[in-house]
């Protein structure tokens, strides 16, 4: 079944703001609500690649304290230039 561009959106949203921990809540609630609407395919099939990572991880990347994988390192930047910690 194929999912539609505004329920992707959604389900993304919905993903971002919905997290095990409550500074992710925020830091991705805000990202997503602030970005996802303007985004390409391949970015938002890697945003959405992102929100399957571990919260820890995911934490400890945006706060710069471990550097993110390859593969996220560009996604992982712009959400730490948003938040302010680049």
């Amino acid at each position: 079944m194929h999912e539609t561009h505004e329920n992707r959106l959604k389900r993304l949203s919905m993903r971002s703001m919905r997290r095990g921990i409550k500074e992710m809540d925020i830091i991705l609630m805000r990202y997503a609500g602030e970005n996802l609407a303007g985004m390409a395919e391949d970015d938002l099939l890697l945003y959405d690649a992102l929100l399957s990572e571990n919260d820890q991880d995911l934490y400890q990347w945006v706060t710069g304290q471990v550097p993110a994988p390859d593969r996220f390192s560009g996604l992982v930047g712009d959400i730490r230039v948003m938040i302010g910690t680049a």
